[in-house]
Order: C-alpha cells, then structure tokens, then sequence
C-alpha cells in the first residue's frame, strides 16, 4: 500500500468481502426470529445488501480493480457471535432481543467502513464512487434507526413481560384450556400491544425503504423477567406449627 488509492481499494475490498459474508449470515438470522417484523426485517436487508454488492462492484470497475483479496476477519468474528445468539438457550423474545444487538453491532461495523471509503473517495476526487458509497452508508443509518425502534417499541418490552415469546404463550394458553377447561388470561405482554403497532409501523417503514435501493432491514439490549418458584410456599405447607 503505497498510496490513498491502494489503501482505498484495500478498503473497498474489505468491505466487499464483509457484505459477502453477510449475505450467508441474514438468512439464517431470518429463521431464527420469532418477531414477524424482525422476520422481515432481515430478509429485506438481505435484497438491500445485494444492491449494495452491486454498487461496490460498479466502482471496481470504474478502477479498473478487481474485488477479490480481502477476507473481513472482523465481519466474521461479529457474525460468529451472532450464530452464538441463534445457538444459545433462550426463550423465543430474548434470543429475538440478542439478534437485535447482533446485527446492530454489524450495521455499526458498516458505517464505519462505509464512512471511511467515502472519505477517501472524496480526498480522491472520485465523484461517482463518493455518490455510491454515500447511499450506501445513508441506507446503513436508517436500517440501524429502525432496528432501534423495534427493539425500543416492541421486542425489549416482549423479553422482559413474556421472555418465551408470543408463540409459545399461545400454545401454553391452549394446552390449559384443553386440559382444565380453566379460561386464560392475556399476559402482560399482549395487552401492551401498543408496542407492538408502533412496532409494525416501524417494520413497514423498513419494506418501505427497501423498494428504493431493493430492500432494507432493522438495538436493543435483550430484557429478562424470571419465573418465581412455587418451591417456598409448598415447603411453608408442609412445616407443622411450634408447641
């Protein structure tokens, strides 16, 4: 790397590498979320990206540079990390919460480098090249925004009241109808369904947007709420009264 160029196609290499990998790594992502929204969210980004590959290789060849050389050892400790969250042991609305901060972390690791490129091509005088990376790293932002508002307005606040999921309350309050005739209340976590529009609001904001570059995705930090234990109060029962 002898020059701003050589170190600006290192750059864009690099990260071309990164969007590589990422699209292996949403698919997956997308099957493991329980949220509908978030669901869509990562197939969405998924088309988005391949547009975004797109681009990176239009000024490849407005360099006269090839795309390969680069492997993003960084973009794939981060997606190694997220198939940890897709492997862990967690209720369905938790793990959706931690899918959350993984793929933020990713669009955090985009910015960076989409910022970067763009800042080279700038001191390079390469027009073209500044205009593609700057919709990139705009569209980046609002997927990273918009990961935020669902994660803030709908999957956090599931993870703390109903840390199973949507799905798995439902099933539980079917099998308990069934077996005891007994008549089952809605949780906490259905009736803040408030959340849950403005969350998919926020969701079709992202289909929205997608059909402007083809498609775009969506932090939070994941909630828990333990269930207390009947233990105590059966071992209370059970004590005889003192003399």
């Amino acid at each position: 790397l002898n020059t701003l160029e050589d170190l600006f196609v290192h750059e864009l290499r690099d990260i071309y590498s990164a969007e590589k990998q990422i699209t292996k790594a949403l698919p997956k992502m997308a099957r493991a979320a329980d949220n509908a929204e978030l669901k869509a969210g990562f197939q969405a980004h998924l088309e988005q990206t391949r547009v975004q590959i797109q681009r990176l290789e239009q000024i490849f060849q407005q360099l006269g540079k090839s795309s390969k050389g680069e492997h993003c050892k960084g973009m794939e400790g981060l997606l190694i990390e997220g198939s940890k969250m897709i492997e862990e042991d967690a209720g369905e609305a938790v793990r959706d919460a931690g899918l959350i901060g993984s793929a933020q972390r990713v669009e955090h690791y985009e910015m960076a480098a989409y910022g970067t490129a763009r800042t080279y091509a700038k001191m390079l005088g390469n027009q073209e090249a500044y205009d593609l990376l700057s919709q990139t790293l705009e569209e980046e932002k609002q997927t990273d925004q918009k990961l935020s508002a669902l994660a803030e307005t709908s999957v956090n606040l599931e993870a703390q009241t109903n840390p199973e999921g949507e799905g798995s309350a439902q099933k539980a309050s079917g099998g308990a109808s069934s077996s005891g005739g007994r008549s089952s209340k809605s949780s906490p976590a259905s009736r803040s369904s408030g959340g849950g529009k403005s969350a998919r609001s926020g969701a079709k904001g992202m289909a929205q947007s997608s059909s402007k570059g083809a498609a775009s995705a969506k932090s939070g930090s994941t909630g828990g709420k333990s269930k207390a234990s009947s233990a105590g109060s059966a071992s209370v029962q059970g004590k005889k009264p003192r003399r």
